[in-house]
C-alpha cells in the first residue's frame, strides 16, 4: 500500500482550506491542540527556548514524566533539556484541585508552568505543549533552523469522560511489541488512555499461558490465512501466519502504556470466538473435534463447552491474566455466539437443567456471572460485549455496546457502567471513503466511517435521564483486523479518525465545531508526519480532492 500523507501537501491543504473559506478563519484562541481544551487564552508575545532550557520538577511523582519528554525533546532539538528540582524554564507541579486528569497551562516571558491535577494531567499538559511547538519536535533527527518557540497563553483543561479507549484486535492479525509501543504513545498522545487488547481469537491465541503452553505452541499459528473474501469457493495464502507476546514482553508493554498513562484492558475471548484455544485443548469443546485454528473470518460455530473442565482451564488462564495486567478490568467478550453446539450438548443440557436456566440464552449469562464472581474474588472487573445483556447482566459488569446503542442504554438503566462503541460510528475497521478507492476493508454493514462521521459521535443518548448518562462513561474505536495486516495499514485506517475521537471523549459537547476541528487539525497532522505515521489526509485538507464532484459541502 503506497504512503498516502506528505508534510508538503497538509501545509499547502491547510492554506487552502483557510484562504478559500472552508474552515474557521483563526480566532484569537486558535492553537493547533487536538483535542480541544476547555479554555485557551491566547496573549501577545511568545516565549523562545534556548539550549538552557530544561524542565523543573515540584514533585517527585513527575520525574519519570519530565524524563520522558526530556529525551523526546532533545533529538529534534539539539538540546539536553535537563530535569532539575531547583530550575527549568519548564516547570511541572500538582494541584489537586484540579481533578483527576486535568491541568492548567502558562506560557509567559518566564517559561512555561504546567499544573496537573495529578501526574496524568501533567502529562496531557505536556502534549498540548508539544502541539504547540513547531511539528519538527516530533522529528526523528536533529531538525536546524527551527524557532522553538510557543505563544504567550493559557490553557484551562480536564476531560469530559473517564474512559477513553483505542482497541487493536492482534489475534486475526499479529503485530509486533514495536509497534504495539507504537500504536499506544501515538494514542496517548491524543489523550487516550484505555487501550484495549483483544488478545485471543478463532484465528490466533497471542499471549503466553505457564499452566497451558499448547495455547502458544499450537493456537498461535494457523496454517494459512483465507484470501480476500474467497470462500466459496475457498482459496487459501498458503502462508503460515502466527505469533504470541511471552509474559516478559506483556510486562514490557503494560510499563510503556503505563509511563504514558494508558490502562491496558486485556481481551480473553468467551464463551465463543475460542476456535485456537479448541485447538489446543479440544476436550474444551462440546464436540469431539478435530478442531483448527481458523483460516476464514466470520461467526464460527466452535465454543467452549460450560463442563467443569473448561471452567478450571478458564480460571486458570484468567488467573494469570490478573496477575500480569495491574489495571480493574479484564474483557471477555461474550459475543457472536452461536447456541447450536449447546443445544446438542449433554453436558450443557445437564447444566441447563441443574440450574433451572429457561434455555441456551440463559446459559451464556450464567457462564458469564460465574467467570465474574471469579474475577471479582480477584479484584478484576468484567467487561463484555453487549451480548452479555442477554439472558441477563451480571450484576457488575461494565456493558460495551457495539451493536449499536440499545445495549448501552438498557445497561445503564440497570445500573450498570457502559462504553459506548456503536459499529455506526467507532468501528474503524469499515471503510472511510468510497470502497472502488479505498483499500479493502470491512463492509458488512453497508456503511462508509468518515472522519465526519466520527466527529458527530455523541456517546450519552438524549433518552437517558441525568442519573442514568452518569452510568456513560465514556467511548471507545475498534479495529478489527480480518484485511488490516500491516502496521501501514492499520495507521491509515486510525488516523486521523481517532483525532475526532479523542475530541468527542475529551472536550465539552458545547465544544464541538467541524470547521474548528479541520483548522486545528490541519495544523496538527504535521506532527504525525514527522513521526511517521500512515494517515489517510482527509478530504477536506486535501488541495488534489474534488469537492463539488463529491457532492461534498464545506
Amino acid at each position: 500500500m503506497t504512503r498516502f500523507p506528505s508534510l508538503l501537501l497538509v501545509l499547502i491543504a491547510v492554506s487552502i482550506s483557510v484562504s478559500s473559506g472552508c474552515t474557521s478563519v483563526p480566532d484569537p484562541d486558535y492553537l493547533p491542540i487536538v483535542p480541544r481544551p476547555v479554555t485557551v487564552e491566547l496573549k501577545a508575545g511568545a516565549y523562545q527556548f534556548s539550549g538552557d532550557s530544561g524542565f523543573w520538577v515540584q514533585d517527585a511523582e513527575l520525574l519519570s514524566t519530565a524524563e520522558l519528554f526530556s529525551g523526546e525533546f532533545s533529538t529534534p532539538t539539539g538540546w539536553a533539556f535537563d530535569v532539575s528540582d531547583e530550575k527549568g524554564d519548564i516547570e511541572l507541579a500538582l494541584n489537586s484541585e484540579l481533578g483527576p486528569e486535568a491541568y492548567t497551562l502558562d506560557v509567559d516571558a518566564n517559561g512555561v508552568r504546567i499544573m496537573g491535577g495529578d501526574a496524568a494531567g501533567a502529562f496531557y499538559g505536556l502534549q498540548s505543549l508539544r502541539q504547540m511547538l513547531p511539528p519538527h519536535i516530533d522529528a526523528p533527527v536533529l531538525a536546524e533552523g527551527v524557532e522553538w518557540s510557543v505563544p504567550f497563553s493559557h490553557i484551562n483543561d480536564a476531560p469530559r469522560f473517564s474512559y477513553r479507549g483505542l482497541h487493536l484486535d492482534v489475534g486475526r492479525n499479529f503485530f509486533d511489541v514495536d509497534f504495539v509501543k507504537s500504536y499506544i504513545d501515538t494514542m496517548a498522545r491524543y489523550k487516550f488512555n484505555r487501550f484495549h487488547w483483544h488478545l485471543t481469537e478463532d484465528q490466533g491465541w497471542r499471549i503466553e499461558i505457564d499452566s497451558y503452553p499448547l495455547l502458544t505452541e499450537v493456537g498461535a499459528w494457523r496454517k494459512e490465512t483465507v484470501v480476500e473474501k474467497n470462500l466459496d469457493p475457498y482459496i487459501g495464502d498458503g502462508i503460515p501466519h502466527g505469533g504470541f507476546y511471552t509474559k516478559d514482553q506483556v510486562r514490557d508493554v503494560i510499563a510503556y502504556a503505563a509511563q504514558r498513562h494508558v490502562m491496558i484492558i486485556p481481551e480473553i475471548e468467551m464463551p465463543g470466538h475460542a476456535g485456537a484455544a479448541l485447538a489446543a485443548y479440544p476436550e474444551l469443546g462440546c464436540l469431539p473435534g478435530p478442531y483448527e485454528v481458523k483460516t476464514t473470518w466470520g461467526i464460527q460455530s466452535d465454543i467452549f463447552c460450560p463442563s467443569e473442565t473448561t471452567f478450571s482451564f478458564l480460571t486458570t488462564v484468567l488467573d494469570e491474566v490478573a496477575e500480569l495486567f495491574p489495571g480493574p478490568y479484564i474483557h471477555i467478550g461474550g459475543d457472536e455466539v452461536p447456541k447450536e453446539q449447546w443445544e446438542q450438548s449433554f453436558v450443557a443440557q445437564e447444566v441447563i437443567r441443574r440450574e433451572g436456566l429457561a434455555d441456551e440464552h440463559e446459559l451464556q449469562s450464567w457462564f458469564i456471572r460465574r467467570i465474574e464472581k471469579h474475577l471479582n474474588s480477584r479484584n478484576k472487573n468484567l467487561i463484555g460485549w453487549d451480548e452479555i445483556l442477554e439472558g441477563g447482566l451480571a450484576p457488575n459488569a461494565t456493558v460495551m455496546s457495539w451493536r449499536g446503542t440499545e445495549g448501552g442504554i438498557a445497561a445503564a438503566r440497570e445500573g450498570n457502567n457502559v462504553i459506548m462503541t456503536p459499529t455506526n460510528y467507532s468501528y474503524f475497521d469499515f471503510y472511510q471513503g468510497d470502497p472502488e478507492t479505498e483499500p479493502l476493508a470491512m463492509n458488512w454493514a453497508k456503511r462508509i466511517i468518515t472522519l465526519d462521521t466520527v466527529y458527530t459521535f455523541e456517546p450519552i443518548p438524549d433518552v437517558l435521564t441525568a442519573d442514568e448518562q452518569k452510568y456513560i462513561i465514556g467511548a471507545q474505536a475498534n479495529l478489527w483486523t480480518e484485511y488490516i495486516s500491516t502496521p501501514e495499514y492499520v495507521e491509515y485506517m486510525v488516523w486521523p479518525r481517532a483525532t475526532a475521537l479523542s475530541e468527542v471523549v475529551w472536550s465539552p459537547k458545547s465544544h464541538r465545531d467541524r470547521d474548528d476541528f479541520y483548522l486545528r487539525l490541519g495544523g496538527n497532522l504535521p506532527h504525525l508526519e514527522h513521526l511517521g505515521i500512515n494517515y489517510r489526509i482527509p478530504e477536506r485538507l486535501d488541495p488534489l480532492y474534488d469537492q463539488s464532484a463529491s457532492g461534498e459541502t464545506m
